[in-house]
């Protein structure tokens, strides 16, 4: 799953790895959990830069096991590698949502690195502006709904993946 920070990665993953009885992989939470750190303090510490290597690193790894559902932070889909890594062993999904509802989800945490500027909504657009036509490479495309429960949205999630054939065969 690809897409801003706020689209609903880790709600509609967690939702839809319990459904399909797969695990559910965070790579943000495994990259954490690697450093001991929060993605914040890393950023803080270490900079942009080396986060994205070991992200790389840590997606690669993610996708070495079995079938699963990995939420990735915002920023790992920009990468091309990335991107090819996720072609290879599985299915792009991004959750397409629109400012509104992400500044919405995304206000009032701290937990947001990028967004510790002046004016962090002006930040989040020109982030959406910069990212979305990387997002809109993801082999499906599904649109977050703010009427939509967590379930409402697995479901739509699910629609779409029936689309595909090659995805029906790893959920089996």
């Amino acid at each position: 799953m690809v897409g801003m920070m706020g689209a609903g990665k880790t709600a509609i993953g967690t939702a839809l790895a319990r459904r399909l009885n797969v695990p559910f992989l965070d790579s943000d939470a495994e990259i954490e959990a690697a450093a001991n750190m929060t993605i914040a303090e890393i950023f803080s510490r270490d900079g942009e830069a080396f986060f994205r290597e070991k992200e790389a690193q840590v997606i690669a790894r993610l996708l070495e096991g079995r079938p699963s559902i990995l939420s990735t932070g915002g920023g790992a889909f920009l990468q091309p590698g990335n991107r090819e890594e996720i072609g290879r062993s599985g299915v792009s999904l991004w959750l397409r949502a629109d400012l509104d509802l992400l500044w919405n989800r995304v206000k009032h945490k701290t937990t947001r690195p990028l967004l510790r500027t002046e004016n962090p909504r002006a930040t989040l657009e020109k982030l959406c502006e910069a990212r979305n036509p990387e997002y809109a490479k993801a082999d499906l495309i599904v649109d977050a709904n703010p009427a939509y429960s967590i379930e409402d949205m697995t479901d739509q999630v699910i629609d779409v993946l029936l689309g595909r054939a090659d995805v029906l065969e790893l959920m089996r």
